[in-house]
């Protein structure tokens, strides 16, 4: 971005004169102190911790301007200063005047799940043919979207931008900020059932991101879901479905897996075999979700093609990575919930492997009252024929610990608190040889990243 400091004003209804300072070029927006450059407008964002209190460290750090919340008093003289109502309101103001004046083709994604690799496929597909910014690692809520907004080159031409919610409204909000071209709704899972309670409610928040949707926009989702099927109907827009089903408008027609990716090919497209670099159905669902949005902004198939192949993913999402013990790891340690963990347990079930198939699975966070429940609903993903050991981290998967005592033998299940990942990384190096492979997953918050890190050391 570049915005001198007049523009910035105006657009967020600055409360004092910045006369002595309209021309002070802006280059970027930061609200974190430690992260801005030169040039950056400083954000103090008011939380858990209060940004105001940093203002000092983002002048050190190169903080050319900063918004100043006018409840905190007196504002500093020693950089210019804007003075809003509230930092983050101002943020989110800024953002969407920017986005109107770059003015590119949107293209908002959510789901239960699937939402970040969607996003990494759509991207890599339109960047064939167009200048595209996309979302940065998680940065898809209130705070996140506007700096994915703000961090856009002039040129862009399409912004493909991912959407989080954790609570009624908050989809309603992003898409009426953004306003988008194209709507996407990967699948409804139990992600965030603890808020919502139920899937259907959850559908219902997951709608909300055809709120702002353009009147000549289009909403793609997954066709094969009966909750969006219906929900569908009351939107007024142009509709794509993608799936495994005959009738959905893009579908799967063959499809074949390897231990580190797969193969389809589509009703549209049939000459053309798509390969994506990940395994599991639910990544093909993704690819189609994509596929969708070079249909409609006819991007040829043999590029689409080439850029499923040549994917840049977000890091920490499913990859296969190699263990100090030569064993594959399929890593998936970023979040967890139950449709994603049995989506991820089928697909690890069917890789070829020449040894074991170990599990490492950490508790699903935010699943409320059900969360036993649910954990001990993952017990039939657990074949003890394909699965060798399993290991269990966190005082709800406890439930499924139970659960699969009754099938596996006691030598083969392992359970572990959040506080013994150095004893679970210790017995899982004593165990594991280079023909084996093992799956890791769970929430971000029980921080198997570290098992991940000691398993791939070679010191």
């Amino acid at each position: 971005m570049k915005m001198q400091l007049y523009e910035i004003a105006g657009a967020v209804s600055a409360q004092n004169d910045i006369t002595d300072w309209q021309t002070v070029e802006i280059s970027s927006v930061a609200f974190d102190s430690r992260e801005l450059k030169p040039g950056a407008l400083f954000v103090p964002l008011v939380g858990e911790r209060d940004g105001h209190k940093f203002i000092d460290k983002a002048i050190e750090n190169g903080a050319s301007a900063i918004f100043w919340q006018a409840d905190h008093g007196e504002a500093p003289t020693n950089v210019p200063v804007i003075v809003v109502d509230d930092a983050l309101k101002a943020l989110q103001a800024l953002s969407k005047h920017y986005l109107l004046k770059i003015n590119p083709r949107v293209v908002a994604i959510t789901g239960s799940n699937g939402k970040t690799t969607t996003k990494d496929m759509v991207a890599s597909i339109l960047a064939t043919q167009f200048n595209v910014t996309k979302t940065q690692d998680n940065f898809n809520n209130e705070i996140g979207v506007p700096i994915t907004i703000l961090s856009m080159e002039p040129n862009t031409e399409m912004l493909v931008v991912e959407m989080g919610m954790d609570r009624p409204g908050q989809l309603d909000f992003l898409s009426r900020l953004v306003a988008p071209d194209v709507a996407i709704i990967t699948m409804i899972g139990e992600a965030h059932i603890e808020f919502f309670g139920t899937r259907d409610k959850i559908a219902d928040a997951k709608m909300e991101i055809v709120n702002g949707l353009k009147d000549d926009g289009l909403f793609i989702f997954d066709g094969d879901e009966p909750l969006l099927q219906e929900r569908a109907k009351t939107v007024s827009q142009r509709q794509l479905t993608f799936g495994h089903s005959k009738e959905d408008d893009l579908n799967v027609t063959a499809m074949t897996p390897t231990s580190v990716n797969t193969t389809f090919t589509t009703n549209v497209w049939p000459d053309t075999t798509f390969e994506v670099p990940m395994i599991g159905d639910y990544n093909v669902n993704n690819a189609l979700a994509a596929l969708c949005v070079a249909r409609t902004y006819r991007v040829a198939p043999e590029k689409s093609a080439a850029a499923l192949l040549n994917l840049d993913l977000t890091r920490n999402r499913a990859e296969w990575l190699q263990g100090s013990q030569g064993e594959q790891i399929l890593s998936d340690v970023y979040n967890s919930n139950p449709t994603a963990v049995k989506e991820v347990m089928a697909a690890f079930s069917k890789t070829p492997v020449d040894g074991r198939r170990l599990v490492v699975l950490g508790d699903m966070l935010e699943l409320g009252e059900q969360s036993d429940a649910l954990h001990a609903g993952l017990s039939p993903a657990f074949d003890p024929d394909v699965i060798d050991s399993v290991y269990l981290v966190g005082p709800h998967m406890h439930a499924l610990y139970d659960r699969l005592a009754t099938t596996f033998d006691a030598d083969k299940l392992h359970f572990y608190q959040v506080d013994e990942l150095g004893t679970l990384s210790a017995d899982l190096l004593a165990t594991l040889t280079a023909k084996d492979a093992i799956l890791i997953k769970g929430s971000h918050g029980i921080h198997l990243e570290s098992v991940l890190a000691t398993l791939r050391t070679t010191d």
